[in-house]
């Protein structure tokens, strides 16, 4: 195939990676949407909720770092989360400036039924553990990459 041709068929949007990555991402979260439905939460509630079960109580600030999510966008979920019943929300003990999220005894008991969504979801996906765990290891890889890539200047 002539070098020029493979040149301008990158430009393909179903040779795109942000295009497959993008869709990837919408077609999983709504995979999740109806099991996440059982325990009340949002996609993005979950993600808090697995960082809390696996630690607790956690600074504002850290759980941003740990979801690479800014505090304004979390915020909301807090809130919610806490009408829920699920998390506290109470200035940390050793920062008065810091806030502490902490998980209710709700919360943290929810955990145990949500010990059967990875499952269900590997299930709903056509994925097994392997298969599953290669692909996390593949997007943490993709992350990485994308985190260090330069300023994006075009290459001559």
């Amino acid at each position: 195939m002539d070098p020029i041709t493979i040149v301008e068929n990158d430009l393909l949007l179903d040779h795109q990676l942000c295009f497959g990555l993008s869709v990837a991402s919408r077609s999983v979260i709504a995979a999740y949407k109806p099991v996440l439905a059982a325990l009340q939460l949002t996609h993005p509630q979950y993600l808090v909720m697995l960082a809390l079960w696996e630690k607790a109580p956690r600074r504002l600030k850290d759980l941003s770092e740990v979801l690479l999510l800014e505090s304004a966008t979390l915020s909301p979920l807090f809130k919610r989360l806490e009408v829920l019943g699920y998390i506290s929300r109470t200035k940390d003990n050793t920062d008065e400036r810091a806030l502490a999220i902490d998980l209710t005894p709700e919360g943290a008991a929810l955990r145990q039924q949500a010990l059967r969504v990875p499952g269900t979801m590997m299930a709903r996906l056509g994925l097994d553990r392997e298969g599953a765990l290669a692909l996390h290891q593949s997007m943490m890889a993709l992350i990485d990459a994308a985190t260090h890539a330069d300023s994006g200047e075009l290459i001559a």
